[in-house]
């Protein structure tokens, strides 16, 4: 336990100076764009209802949804500025991010403009226009001083939306306290989960009683707590970004990863090889599928591992199953010739999509393949993964088998072991190179119609990565290294319920097993 605060505390700078970062940015341009909206909203009923109601629309969209969307609208269009201008633009992790958390913070920001200017005392604007002054002084001199501390709060309300909802970046790429969170439910970490839970809320109630503090030196006419407000705002922001203003000169590799144990363990085997070839390396861990192979083809990421079936059937569309050989081939010779993308190699082992039981239920029904489970499958429920029941690879086997469940449900995968463990689901689409198979007496169910193609474990290099000597020299050693024994201990290590190890502790172990020393120099 000890440890897990330790290593907390650890990454607790990097994280919060992200997510500071990003909620300012966020609240600063939704306060720039809601405040000149709001004055002209206060004035204009046809500009009113239809800013409110579109502020109000966007509240409705789940802020995760929110957040994805705007990833591949980035892509989209930096691949049209390289195409016109030859110069395109990240879109991957900050930007999609921030266009999210901004517009989920309008809402209380323009609904209190308005709300603040046309609840200023008539007399006080007649008195206003009495003394001659111009539209414009009589906005900054009369109505929003007199609407402040209304517009205060929907500031404070904004910021506890946009702190809270930040957590949520870390799937598109952008590093937040939500690292804490998703990684620790992925691996059961929960001092992880809490510690990044308490972390963001910590920071919004702090910002939210520092911003209290100036409201109510509006409200009340006291200027020292407008200031004690300000530069507590101000101390707190420069000393959670202070952890960004060291900027290193070593070369910058991204390191991506999906969303699971395994996706861990090898992006910090890789990030420790490219720390010891002198490079400086951040990670974009909890990337969905098509988000991790359209951040490489892009160069938002410059390196990261996948499988060679979700490529064939996910990046491809490819339903055939040619056999191992002939996949990697394929994928190596087309991934080049339409995206850039090289297949550096494979690591050694497989992590194939599988369906698999308790071994004492299999066993009772009579179930050791996929045709058997056809028989079943009426009467037995169905767990998955976050994925795969929109995959390619299910609608295979499927249609193959004839496949139709009382019930199927998507789980974050390590939720799925449980949910199996506690008779929620019969059947679970598991992980093949996953410990808990083997540690928890599951059976892989047979595929005799070959409907799953091989899921070959390889590394993806950016086009412009894969130039980079340094990263392939630093990179190359893992090809052919690491096999499917080793990676299940080393996903076991993370995954058990006790003695349970972080990603970059099993890393390190697996490359000691495996016979893997720094990288060179």
């Amino acid at each position: 336990m000890d440890d897990r605060f330790a290593a907390a505390w650890a990454l607790l700078p990097g994280y919060l100076s992200q997510h500071v970062l990003l909620s300012l940015c966020a609240l600063g341009l939704g306060l720039a764009v809601s405040l000149p909206l709001g004055v002209i909203a206060s004035r204009s009923a046809a500009v009113r209802w239809p800013s409110l109601f579109l502020a109000s629309l966007i509240q409705t969209i789940p802020s995760l949804a929110l957040l994805a969307m705007f990833y591949p609208l980035l892509l989209a269009l930096s691949a049209l500025s390289q195409r016109w201008f030859g110069h395109g633009f990240p879109a991957l992790g900050f930007a999609p991010s921030l266009m999210a958390l901004t517009l989920y913070s309008m809402l209380p920001m323009l609904r209190n403009v308005v709300t603040g200017i046309r609840g200023v005392d008539p007399a006080a604007a007649e008195a206003a226009d009495g003394m001659g002054l111009t539209s414009l002084q009589k906005l900054t001199w009369v109505e929003l001083p007199l609407a402040a501390p209304v517009i205060m709060a929907g500031l404070r309300t904004a910021a506890v939306w946009t702190i809270g909802a930040a957590t949520l970046a870390t799937p598109v790429g952008q590093t937040s306290l939500g690292n804490y969170i998703f990684s620790g439910l992925q691996t059961e970490n929960w001092v992880y989960v809490l510690f990044g839970c308490a972390a963001s809320a910590v920071l919004a109630l702090g910002a939210d009683q520092l911003l209290g503090l100036i409201e109510s030196g509006l409200s009340a006419r006291r200027p020292w707590r407008i200031w004690a407000g300000a530069i507590g705002l101000m101390v707190g922001t420069l000393a959670a970004l202070s952890p960004l203003m060291g900027v290193s000169t070593a070369a910058t590799y991204r390191v991506g990863a999906k969303n699971f144990s395994e996706q861990y363990i090898l992006a910090e085997m890789m990030a420790s090889r490219l720390k010891a070839a002198g490079g400086r390396v951040t990670m974009k861990e909890d990337l969905g599928s098509a988000t991790a192979y359209r951040a490489v083809a892009s160069g938002e990421i410059d390196v990261y591992i996948d499988y060679s079936g979700t490529l064939w059937a996910n990046v491809l569309g490819r339903r055939d199953n040619p056999g191992r050989a002939a996949v990697l081939d394929g994928l190596t010779r087309t991934l080049k010739a339409r995206d850039g993308v090289t297949v550096l190699g494979p690591l050694g082992f497989e992590n194939a999509y599988v369906l698999a039981m308790r071994g004492d239920r299999a066993k009772a029904l009579g179930v050791a393949s996929l045709a058997d489970l056809a028989v079943r499958a009426a009467t037995l429920k169905l767990g998955s993964d976050l994925e795969f029941l929109s995959r390619p690879e299910w609608a295979a086997i499927r249609d193959a088998y004839g496949l139709g469940f009382a019930r199927q449900t998507a789980y974050q995968p390590t939720f799925m072991y449980r949910a199996l463990e506690d008779g929620e689901a019969d059947v679970i689409s598991a992980f093949s190179s996953d410990g808990r198979i083997a540690a928890d007496r599951l059976v892989i169910l047979a595929d005799p119609k070959g409907a799953l193609p091989p899921y070959d474990a390889v590394i993806l290099l950016s086009p412009k990565a894969a130039k980079d000597a340094r990263l392939r020299k630093a990179l190359s050693p893992l090809i052919g290294s690491i096999p499917v024994a080793a990676m299940q201990a080393a996903n076991f290590s993370v995954d058990r319920d006790s003695h349970k190890l972080g990603p970059a502790e099993a890393a390190r172990d697996l490359a000691r097993t495996v016979g893997l020393g720094a990288a060179p120099h």
